[in-house]
C-alpha cells in the first residue's frame, strides 16, 4: 500500500477524488496507527499503517486510491495512568472524532472498555476490540445543493417546533413504512406539508449527533432514545438513516435540510458539546479517553476522576485550544456543510465555566462572537447546568436567546391558581425585559415555552400531580420533582366530563399564553395534538409508543386552535415585537403603548399588582405603538388587540375599554368555547362575560392619534 506524508489539515478524513487524507490530534500519545477494514464487524483489519508524520500534535497522512465507504479506526499509544489523566490503550480500536459517519454502533462488549470489567479502573484490558468496536466511514463530501438557500427567518417571525425526527415521524400517516422514524420521513411532502399548515418557521431538532446508549439501558432492553450521549460531532446519527450505503446518512440528511429550506422552515439542531458519551472513569473507552484523556475532559485534582457539571460522567474542557477547536470546527461544518440554520446548546453553562465559576465572557463566547460564519446564525442556550451556580437565565451574552425557564415556571404557577402571580405574569407577557433588556437585547432573547422534550407534555401537564416513570425501571426516582402541574382533580386519564373539558380549555389557555407573549415560541411537538406519555417526564429511554406521536388519536380541535393562533401572531406584529414596550403615552393623546386593566375597566395600580388573590386582568395593545420600522424604513402599526386573561375558578365580567381604545371589537376566539362565537362584535364599555379559566382575544380597527 502506497502512503504518503498527508496534510495535518483538514482533521478527520478527507476524499479529494483520488485518495484520503487521515489526521488526527493526539498531543501526549507515543504512536498512532490507521487501521482498515473491510466490513463493520471485521475483527482483522486490511491495512495497518503507523502514522510517522506528525506536525503540531496532529499525526497524519495519505493514501491514495482509497473511496468512500472506506471503514477505519484509529489504536493510539502511550502511558496507561489513570491517575496522571493518561488512558491509552493500543488493543483498543478508536473512533475519529472529526468523522462524518460510523457504522456498527451500539453493540456492547467488556472489550470495548479500556480497563478490565470487574476490577477497578487501573488495571489496563489488552484484549482487541476490533470485532465489536464502532468504526468511522470515509464520506463523499459531494452534494447537489442546486439553489438551496437559508430562509433567514427573522428571530420575531420566528415559530420553534422543538421535535424528535423518529418520535415525530415514526406513526405519522402517508409515510411509507420503510422511511419512517428517519431523515428522508422528516423531508416527506406530507410532514412539511402539516409543518406549513401549522405555520412553523423552525424545527429545532433533538440531537442527531451520533450518540450511544448507554449499557445499562441496553441490558435493561431500553435506549438513549432522546440522543443525549454524543460520541461523535460531525456525524447525523446513523439510527435516523432509511438507507444501506455506508456514509449515506450524510446525504439524506442534507437532502431533508434541502426539502425544508425549499419549504421556507429552517433546521435547528440540539446539540451536545458538554460531555461525550465516554463516561467516568468507568465507562468505555470509545474515542476521546484513548486518543488523549487529559487533553479533552475535565479532570478532578486526583486526575483518575472526571468533574461532572453535567450528570453524565464526564465534562469536556472548554478551556481547551484543541477542544474549542473540535467544537468550532463542528458548528462550522454543520452550517458550511449541512446548511442548518442554527444551534440550541444542551447545557450550554457547563461550556461558559473558567474553573469552578460560569462565566458568560469565557474563551467559548468569545469565539463565537468573533467568527464570521456561526454568530450569523440562530445561537440559544440552555442557560443552566447541575454544577453549583449553573442556573443562568439571562446571564448570556448579547446575540444569544436563552430557553426561559422563568418563564416556562410563571405560566405554570398562574394557570394552576398560584397566589400574587400579575406582576411576574405580565413581566413575562411582555419578554422578560427584566432578564434581558440590561443587556441591549430584545424580546426575542426569550424563547418561550411551557413544556418541552424534558418533563411533562402539555396534555400530561393538566392531567397530573405527579411522575409516572415506572417504564424507566428506576423505580420512578428520576425526572423533575418540580412540575407545577395540576391535574384539574383525577390523576391520569378519567372518564369525568367536565375534567376531560377542564384539561382541554386548560390546553388552550397555555397555547394562547405561549402566541400572545412577547418572544420567541416554542412549541413542543405533539402538544397541538394532546400527545400524552402516559405521566412519564423523563421518557428519554422510551423508544416506543410512550414516546412516539400517535396521529391517529390526534385531537384535531386542537391543531386547528393551535394553527389559528399561530397564524393570527404571524399576521400581526403586535405580538411580535422587535423592540420592548415603553410602557408609557404614544403621541399626545394618552393612550399607552400596552395597558393593564381591572375586570371593572380601569387601570391596574401598583397596589393590584401584588393582591394574591388576583388572578384575572385585561391587556390593551396599542396597534399605532410598535416603535419599529419595516425593512424599507417605514413605521409599523397594526390593529389594536384587547386579551383578557381569567385564572379564577369563576366566570368573571370584564368592562372594555372606551373609544379611544377602539371603535369597536371583535372576539376572535375564547378559550371556554372551542369553535362558537368566535367572532361576535362589542361595542366600547360593553362588558364581557369571562368563563372561569379561559382567555378571550379581541380586535379593534386601529385608531390614529394626531400630534
Amino acid at each position: 500500500m502506497t502512503i504518503y506524508p498527508g496534510h495535518p489539515y483538514p482533521l478527520g478524513s478527507y476524499w479529494d477524488g483520488k485518495g484520503v487524507n487521515f489526521a488526527l490530534y493526539a498531543h501526549n500519545a507515543e504512536g498512532v496507527e490507521l487501521c482498515l477494514f473491510d466490513a463493520p464487524k471485521d475483527a482483522g483489519q486490511t491495512g495497518q499503517i503507523a502514522l510517522t508524520e506528525r506536525t503540531h500534535d496532529v499525526w497524519h497522512a495519505y493514501i491514495p486510491g482509497l473511496q468512500p465507504g472506506q471503514l477505519y479506526g484509529y489504536r493510539v499509544s502511550g502511558p496507561y495512568d489513570p491517575s496522571g489523566g493518561h488512558r491509552f490503550n493500543p488493543a483498543k480500536l478508536l473512533l475519529d472524532p472529526y468523522a462524518r459517519a460510523f457504522c456498527n454502533i451500539g453493540d456492547w462488549d467488556d472489550t470495548l472498555f479500556g480497563y478490565t470489567i470487574g476490577q477497578d479502573d487501573t488495571v489496563r484490558d489488552d484484549r482487541d476490540n476490533a470485532a465489536a468496536a464502532p468504526k468511522s466511514v470515509v464520506i463523499d463530501h459531494r452534494f447537489d445543493w442546486g439553489n438551496d438557500r437559508p430562509p433567514k427567518v427573522a428571530y420575531f417571525n420566528t415559530i420553534i417546533y422543538e421535535t424528535h425526527v423518529k418520535g415525530f415521524t415514526q406513526c405519522f400517516p402517508g409515510i411509507p413504512e420503510e422511511i419512517r422514524g428517519t431523515y428522508a420521513a422528516l423531508g416527506h411532502p406530507d410532514v412539511i406539508a402539516y409543518l406549513k399548515r401549522l405555520g412553523i418557521t423552525a424545527v429545532e431538532l433533538m440531537p442527531v449527533h451520533q450518540s450511544i446508549s448507554e449499557r445499562h439501558l441496553v441490558d435493561k432492553g431500553l435506549t438513549n432514545y432522546w440522543g443525549y450521549n454524543t460520541i461523535g460531532f460531525f456525524a447525523p446519527a446513523l439510527r435516523f438513516y432509511s438507507g444501506q450505503e455506508l456514509g449515506g446518512q450524510v446525504r439524506e440528511f442534507r437532502t431533508m435540510v434541502k426539502q425544508l429550506h425549499k419549504a421556507g422552515i429552517e433546521v435547528i439542531l440540539d446539540v451536545v458539546y458538554n460531555h461525550t458519551a465516554e463516561g467516568n472513569q468507568l465507562g468505555p473507552t470509545l474515542a476521546f479517553k484513548g486518543i488523549d484523556n487529559s487533553e479533552y475532559y475535565r479532570l478532578a485534582e486526583d486526575k483518575r476522576f472526571y468533574f461532572d457539571y453535567t450528570g453524565t460522567g464526564n465534562t469536556l474542557n472548554a478551556r481547551l485550544p484543541n477542544v474549542l477547536m473540535l467544537i468550532m470546527d463542528s458548528l462550522r461544518f454543520w452550517v458550511t456543510d449541512m446548511h442548518v440554520d442554527g444551534f440550541r446548546f444542551d447545557l450550554a453553562s457547563a461550556l461558559a465555566r473558567e474553573l469552578h465559576d460560569v462565566n458568560r465572557l469565557g474563551a467559548f463566547f468569545n469565539l463565537i462572537y468573533q467568527d464570521p460564519v456561526i454568530s450569523q446564525v440562530k445561537l440559544i442556550a440552555e442557560p443552566w447546568d447541575i454544577g453549583e451556580g449553573g442556573y443562568q437565565v439571562g446571564q448570556f451574552p448579547p446575540g444569544w436567546a436563552e430557553w426561559n425557564g422563568k418563564y416556562r415556571d410563571c405560566m405554570r404557577d398562574y394557570w394552576r391558581g398560584a397566589d400574587s402571580m400579575l406582576g411576574e405574569f405580565a413581566e413575562r407577557f411582555t419578554g422578560s425585559s427584566d432578564l434581558y433588556k440590561n443587556d441591549n437585547r430584545n424580546p426575542t432573547a426569550s424563547i418561550n415555552f411551557i413544556t418541552a422534550h424534558d418533563g411533562f407534555t402539555l396534555n400530561d401537564q393538566v392531567s397530573y400531580n405527579d411522575r409516572h416513570n415506572e417504564a424507566n425501571q428506576e423505580d420512578n426516582n428520576d425526572g423533575h420533582q418540580d412540575n407545577r402541574s395540576w391535574n384539574c382533580g383525577a390523576e391520569g386519564p378519567t372518564e369525568d366530563a367536565g375534567i376531560n373539558n377542564l384539561r382541554a380549555r386548560q390546553r388552550r389557555n397555555f397555547l394562547a399564553t405561549l402566541f400572545l407573549s412577547q418572544g420567541v415560541p416554542m412549541l413542543l411537538a405533539g402538544d397541538e395534538a394532546g400527545h400524552s406519555q402516559q405521566g412519564n417526564n423523563n421518557a428519554y429511554c422510551q423508544d416506543n409508543n410512550i414516546s412516539w406521536l400517535d396521529w391517529e388519536k390526534a385531537d384535531q380541535d386542537l391543531i386547528r386552535f393551535t394553527a389559528q393562533l399561530i397564524k393570527i401572531r404571524r399576521e400581526h406584529h403586535a405580538f411580535s415585537r422587535k423592540m420592548w414596550f415603553k410602557g408609557r403615552h404614544v403621541r399626545a393623546k394618552g393612550l399607552s403603548d400596552i395597558a393593564w386593566f381591572k375586570p371593572d375597566g380601569t387601570e391596574m395600580t401598583e397596589g393590584d399588582w401584588n393582591e394574591g388573590y388576583a388572578k384575572s386582568l385585561g391587556v390593551f395593545l396599542y396597534g399605532d405603538g410598535l416603535h419599529t420600522m419595516d425593512e424599507k424604513g417605514q413605521p409599523i402599526v397594526d390593529d389594536s388587540f384587547y386579551m383578557i386573561f381569567n385564572a379564577h375558578f369563576e366566570p368573571i365580567d370584564f368592562r372594555l375599554p372606551p373609544e379611544t381604545h377602539g371603535p369597536s371589537w371583535k372576539k376572535l376566539w375564547d378559550t371556554s368555547v372551542p369553535s362558537a362565537e368566535r367572532k361576535v362584535n362589542y361595542r366600547p364599555g360593553e362588558t364581557v362575560k369571562a368563563g372561569d379559566r379561559s382567555v378571550i382575544l379581541l380586535q379593534a380597527p386601529l385608531v390614529r392619534l394626531k400630534d
